[in-house]
């Protein structure tokens, strides 16, 4: 028996792929969570096999999550399922750990095929994404693909622009910015443009990708 911890923030989808696992003899689903912190906890109690984990939640997004789950129990295997192909996405998952990558829509047999395949040691990536990997693991082989910045630009920021990054870090939207830091979306985009600037740092991607390399995400930022 494998047992299955689902991580999603729409209910809809959580309950949906409950169903169709509990169809199957060979599974167990442990529990339903709806982000990457109450996937945490549950972990703690009930000790899943695999988790299928979503990219983009609130509070701690799946690539975040996946970070701490393997830094923590390494043996646990992850699968990320989501609607999203991007690049940057797909490094992160795989940097941090993740076993298999699988896009939303899927066919029932497909996600058996790969919780099987990555409880058994394995790895699991989409067809639809295939190539895409591969370019990446040949980025990977020419270059570090650790986000540098000057440090001594990261001296002169604010608390709030260290708020901002810690969200940015957790996967959160502007729109979801706005509202847990009470600032107004412009002012949120506004912050993310200076920080980006004096970075100089492409995206917000990369963005994230360095709050999470230097632990920001899970720091205390009234300490700063």
């Amino acid at each position: 028996m494998i047992k299955i911890l689902i991580a999603d923030d729409q209910q809809l989808i959580r309950d949906s792929i409950k169903i169709i696992l509990e169809s199957n003899d060979d599974f167990s689903v442990t529990d339903t969570v709806a982000n990457g912190k109450e996937a945490l906890n549950s972990i703690e109690k009930n000790k899943p096999d695999v988790i299928l984990m979503d990219v983009r939640m609130p509070v701690m997004d799946g690539t975040v999550c996946t970070k701490y789950v393997k830094e923590k129990y390494p043996d646990i295997k992850v699968i990320i399922l989501t609607t999203f192909d991007d690049d940057d996405f797909i490094f992160s998952a795989l940097k941090y750990g993740a076993s298999g990558y699988l896009l939303k829509g899927g066919s029932p047999a497909d996600l058996f095929t790969a919780i099987r395949t990555v409880a058994q040691g394995g790895a699991m990536i989409n067809p639809d994404i295939t190539e895409k990997v591969f370019r990446l693991f040949s980025k990977m082989a020419q270059a570090n693909y650790t986000i540098s910045v000057n440090d001594q630009e990261t001296k002169d920021f604010s608390k709030s622009e260290w708020c901002v990054i810690q969200q940015v870090g957790l996967g959160l939207s502007n729109k979801e910015i706005s509202t847990k830091l009470f600032l107004s979306e412009g002012t949120v985009r506004n912050y993310i443009s200076k920080i980006l600037e004096k970075l100089n740092l492409r995206d917000r991607t990369q963005l994230a990708i360095w709050a999470v390399q230097t632990g920001v995400t899970s720091e205390n930022i009234d300490k700063k």
